[in-house]
């Protein structure tokens, strides 16, 4: 069945992602209902309608479904048991199985593992005990990440011995961790995938990922890679994505060995800041596509139609006030995204820009002047 406009569409959660949602759904002529714990949320503030109130409020949850034609999250850490109850009175996307694996590092693992693909080495840490028990040396030098909740570097922790890890658990509280074995990289690269609930795939271009501090800094897009390479990424995703029966946007992330092989690093049930580039340099944007998945509508083109490079807007850069956004309005080819929050703290997504051109190495070029400019005028 399809959903046209005019319907009413739910999201959960009010972040940027949310906010990118119900602008391309308002601008396909649809309304949105936001659902957030926070009174000043980014989505809350532009959605036709908005609930405060947390995830599992059940009054809450029962006036989104009872208004809205579909819901769709803008985070995984959304309680798979809110999708559940969801989904008996409406359309949700994506699935609480789906959101259930990827929340959860060690089901994700452990679904990657048994369903054929290829990963890190890693081991599962859910007691002290198990430090002792398992040949964790192999794996170390590491990283340590919690297995829920963890984002943007958050709850991970580089571990070169024994006794870094030990300190590392205490620190993350005793909570069920991940250890993954630190591997040197070539790249790391990601591909925004959509699934219709026909089936119907389509896979946005890849895109080369620069990180900083564990949150991503810039994307350049198309990924500086072989054109073999870069189809396996995508045919990997899609078969991730056929594996999982997932229906929606979804990311697959990779890491690039140096010796090209592929490993997947995680999965992300949602739209993706690697794919914010997809809103200027594409035909569809991964929002656009959001919305058609979840009203069972054809899938948009995801053709580029200009190289990119996307940089993330981080707190840090408000220090001293406001940013001196001259430094990105005055290229003609840059496009400024801020996603309405009112308090910048280090760290923090407040936005990005996206230099656009007719090849890479320009967009790369003018995308980094900005940058140094904008860090500048900030100090």
């Amino acid at each position: 069945m399809r959903i046209m406009p005019g319907a009413m569409l739910g999201v959960l959660g009010g972040g940027q992602l949310g906010r990118m949602f119900v602008q391309a759904a308002q601008q396909m002529g649809y309304s949105v209902t936001v659902l957030d714990p926070a009174d000043d949320s980014p989505a809350g503030r532009v959605a036709d309608d908005f609930i405060c109130a947390d995830y599992t409020n059940h009054l809450a949850l029962e006036k989104i479904s009872t208004q809205c034609a579909a819901i769709t999250t803008e985070f995984e850490n959304i309680p798979a048991e809110s999708l559940r109850k969801l989904a008996e009175s409406c359309i949700v996307s994506p699935d609480a199985q789906s959101v259930s694996i990827a929340q959860n590092r060690v089901r994700e693992k452990q679904f990657l593992v048994n369903s054929g693909f290829s990963v890190a080495s890693f081991a599962v840490i859910a007691q002290p005990q198990d430090i002792a028990t398992q040949d964790i040396t192999q794996l170390l030098p590491g990283i340590l990440k919690v297995s829920q909740f963890g984002y943007d570097g958050k709850g991970q922790i580089k571990v070169a011995n024994i006794t870094e890890l030990l300190a590392a658990y205490e620190e993350l509280n005793h909570a069920v961790c991940v250890l993954e074995k630190f591997i040197p990289l070539k790249s790391e690269i990601s591909v925004v995938v959509a699934r219709g609930i026909d089936g119907e795939i389509k896979t946005f271009p890849v895109s080369e990922n620069q990180h900083i501090n564990g949150i991503l800094d810039i994307s350049i897009v198309p990924a500086r890679i072989s054109s073999q390479l870069a189809q396996q990424a995508q045919d990997i995703a899609c078969q991730v994505t056929k594996k999982l029966n997932y229906q929606g946007v979804v990311c697959v992330e990779f890491f690039v060995l140096q010796d090209d092989t592929l490993l997947i690093n995680e999965i992300a049930p949602r739209p993706h800041n690697s794919g914010h580039y997809s809103l200027n340099a594409c035909i569809t944007s991964q929002f656009e596509q959001q919305v058609r998945t979840l009203c069972g509508l054809p899938l948009g083109a995801t053709t580029q139609h200009s190289a990119a490079v996307m940089v993330n807007l981080l707190g840090d850069l408000w220090h001293n006030g406001e940013p001196d956004w001259n430094q990105v309005l005055q290229h003609r080819s840059a496009k400024l995204h801020l996603y309405g929050k009112t308090e910048a703290r280090p760290g923090r997504k407040m936005g990005h820009y996206t230099v656009l051109s007719t090849d890479i190495a320009t967009a790369l070029h003018d995308a980094m002047q900005i940058k140094k400019r904008l860090e500048h005028h900030t100090t």
